[in-house]
């Protein structure tokens, strides 16, 4: 009887844990790091700022139609411009 309200307490600790984690913040990443971690995930939110944040991309299929992968660059921790992508308008796209 005593393991289920220890289990639901851990599984409450565990779950607690998880949602105090922040979004990564880039400026305290080097810019390699930023990148692996797009790459690995896809698609992440990050932290840029005190009050800003973003989502970037891997590649176009993490970005809806009509959007594509658009170069933007971010603060790092040894890079005050690192290369990434970011989900944007084609400025190619023409209206019939």
């Amino acid at each position: 009887m005593t393991k289920i309200p220890m289990a639901a307490m851990m599984m409450a600790a565990m779950i607690a844990g998880a949602a105090a984690q922040g979004r990564p913040d880039s400026r305290q990443m080097s810019c390699a790091q930023v990148q692996d971690l797009i790459v690995q995930s896809g698609a992440v939110v990050l932290t840029t700022g005190q009050f800003t944040y973003d989502r970037y991309v891997a590649s176009r299929q993490f970005c809806s139609h009509p959007n594509i992968p658009v170069i933007d660059s971010i603060q790092t921790r040894d890079a005050n411009h690192c290369p990434v992508y970011r989900c944007g308008q084609d400025l190619f796209l023409f209206d019939d």
